[in-house]
């Protein structure tokens, strides 16, 4: 059951995944974050089944894995949910646009850069979890590893206010990074779902 709670998390993820790729492009707001919400909601449990199936000597990451993953899914969650609730159906204006329009990049933006900067270093502890019996696995715990660099750049690029709704480009640029961090994480989710298969 354990292996096929981790392989169903892991379709859901993919699927979503692709689902907030297609929807970027198509440009439906809706639909992108709707699809990050499913995002956030079957990375935790991912996560979770990653960290049952830790050795020993490595449940430390685990955990580590687990909590870093569930603070990713509750910021991410609420930047989301906000924008295809309140910001979706309130006429916002000034200051509550500002702080509540993602697309405005103030404050919503910044709490979902420090939520991937969260979902970074939970995969980079996920990582740490992996046992290589395969190629599949060794590719695995290498692309969770390597994610984990995202949160560098999640974390500093806000302070430093790189990001500005009146820049020339700036959807442009920002659906490119996007575009190109699903296409980095889905191979994840497809070797996660190879993984907890053979858990099964």
């Amino acid at each position: 059951m354990n292996g096929k709670i981790g392989v169903y998390a892991s379709v859901v993820n993919l699927v979503a995944v692709i689902m907030f790729a297609v929807s970027m492009l198509a440009g439906s707001l809706f639909l992108s974050y709707l699809s990050s919400i499913f995002i956030a909601f079957s990375f935790v449990v991912m996560i979770c089944a990653f960290a049952y199936f830790s050795g020993e000597s490595s449940k430390v990451a685990g955990l580590c894995a687990v909590a870093f993953g569930t603070m990713y899914a509750m910021c991410n969650s609420v930047v989301y949910f906000t924008q295809i609730t309140t910001v979706r159906n309130v006429n916002l204006t000034g200051q509550a646009a500002s702080l509540l329009d993602f697309q405005q990049f103030g404050f919503m933006f910044n709490l979902d850069m420090l939520g991937y900067c969260l979902m970074a270093i939970s995969t980079f502890f996920a990582g740490l979890t992996v046992v290589i019996n395969s190629r599949a696995d060794r590719w695995l715990k290498w692309l969770l590893i390597i994610h984990g660099v995202f949160a560098v750049s999640c974390f500093i690029m806000p302070m430093l206010g790189l990001f500005d709704a009146n820049m020339e480009g700036s959807d442009w640029i920002g659906t490119a990074v996007l575009e190109f961090w699903c296409v980095y994480f889905t191979p994840i989710s497809i070797l996660s779902i190879l993984h907890f298969s053979k858990k099964s």
